[in-house]
């Protein structure tokens, strides 16, 4: 037995490639031609072949590491068939000499540089647990890194077993619905999925080399929501369901309201959001699986019997979500008064937890920012959330003529698992009629 290191081959003309995979580890018995470690260049992605047999003693290198033409990758205490380098078989190899094995020192085996290795493969694929191999093209192979996939784990349906790009969409279709049981997060990620995709790390670059940069730490509320609204956009299938809300008599119905406030000099100021706050619970109370939740295996939805709606409001350090408790119980004006002690409290940092938690429903209205539509992310474990935009007037034609309206924009996202798509079209339009009058909401 002799000590060899085996180094990177011509790789052709490429100065460094980023190792992506490591195929093997530290005791593990190659041999010759077996992949050792997977290599990725701008244009393409390769595998590093064993020049020898034998156990490997030490890696040399680790995932993230560049390499290059001679770089060390590991030392491996060699078969004596194969301590004296392999004949040639590409080209590359072909050129070069063997050299001769230096004297031993200390009665210990001295290294065999292996001059002569074999061209990269660029098809096999990782060493399964169980000692298979996954066989994949490097294409596939790139496509299911950038998935996070294991493809140890995905079965092929291609010939011999073969992985194919429709295999590795199908496995994250069964992860996502809970079909496949999930590998853990990858280590050291934050604000992980949940989902068993073990995803890339997040890029790492210094872009202080493009320009002048500044550090801008995120503040408390971010840091908290963020990893929250990953998961929620993660692990919920989203759809959104844009419409109009024709609110012409409504919004003029809250200026005479807010006028007679203002004479009675009440201090109650009715928003729009009071109004559509009222209006999705009578539409939660016609479609209740608008106002579930799901039970932690996802086979049962909890239909609630009580109505709190949670309206986004803007701070100076990010959107907070309070919470409108037993909303159908409580007037118009009431709810106007609740929100604006509650965007108070958000304001200066004051809320309590109590105060956004328990919600059934949320709505985020960005009609005071602008904008005609947007994606609201689902507040899980609410299956449902509503988003409005700023409303303007527009011409719409009422059977004879083209008449101004004012048209508020509506984006209902809504849980595919729960809700499908013609109770969300039909839930989208209900809010839109008792919108358009209010007085549906008594019927």
């Amino acid at each position: 037995m002799s000590m060899v290191e085996v180094k990177v081959p011509d790789i052709g003309d490429v100065s460094e490639v980023e190792v992506i995979e490591l195929m093997v580890k530290v005791g593990d018995t190659v041999k010759v031609d077996q992949s050792l470690i997977t290599v990725e260049s701008d244009k393409a992605s390769m595998e590093i072949p064993s020049s020898h047999a034998g156990v490997i003693k030490e890696l040399k290198v680790k995932l993230g590491d560049k390499v290059k033409e001679g770089t060390l990758v590991l030392v491996l205490e060699a078969d004596a068939a194969t301590a004296a380098p392999a004949p040639a078989s590409a080209p590359a190899a072909a050129a070069a000499a063997p050299a001769p094995a230096p004297a031993a020192v200390e009665n210990k085996p001295a290294p065999v540089v292996a001059a002569a290795a074999p061209a990269p493969v660029v098809s096999a694929a990782p060493v399964h647990a169980s000692g298979s191999i996954p066989h994949a093209s490097p294409s596939v192979r790139k496509f299911a890194r950038e998935l996070g996939v294991d493809l140890s784990r995905v079965a092929g349906t291609g010939i011999k077993a073969r992985i194919t790009h429709e295999d590795v969409q199908n496995f994250v279709k069964g992860v996502m619905s809970g079909a496949a049981s999930g590998s853990a997060v990858a280590a050291g990620s934050k604000g992980g999925s949940g989902v068993g995709l073990d995803l890339l790390a997040w890029p790492s670059l210094d872009f202080s080399k493009q320009g002048p940069t500044e550090l801008l730490p995120l503040s408390r509320i971010k840091k908290l929501s963020g990893p929250n609204l990953h998961r929620n956009w993660v692990m919920i299938p989203h759809v959104t369901q844009f419409d109009e809300a024709d609110i012409t008599e409504l919004e003029e119905f809250r200026k005479q309201a807010n006028d007679s406030y203002a004479k009675a000099k009440s201090p109650v100021k009715l928003t729009m959001l009071a109004f559509v706050i009222k209006a999705s619970v009578a539409a939660l109370k016609k479609f209740p699986a608008f106002n579930s939740s799901l039970d932690a295996k996802g086979e049962n939805l909890i239909l609630k019997q009580y109505y709190n709606i949670g309206f986004a409001a803007d701070t100076p350090n990010g959107l907070v979500v309070p919470v409108i408790k037993d909303a159908d119980k409580k007037g118009i004006g009431q709810i106007a008064q609740e929100m604006g002690e509650l965007s108070a409290q958000a304001r200066d940092g004051k809320l309590k937890p109590a105060d956004m938690q328990g919600a059934t429903f949320t709505i985020s209205s960005l009609g005071g920012i602008g904008g005609t539509a947007f994606t609201p992310i689902i507040n899980a474990p609410e299956v449902a959330i509503l988003g409005l935009s700023k409303a303007s007037m527009k011409p719409v034609w009422d059977g004879k003529q083209f008449v101004p309206r004012l048209m508020m924009p509506t984006s209902l996202s809504y849980d595919h698992r729960v809700v499908d798509g013609a109770m969300g079209a039909r839930f989208s339009v209900y809010l839109a009629d008792v919108l358009a009058d209010m007085r549906k909401t008594l019927l």
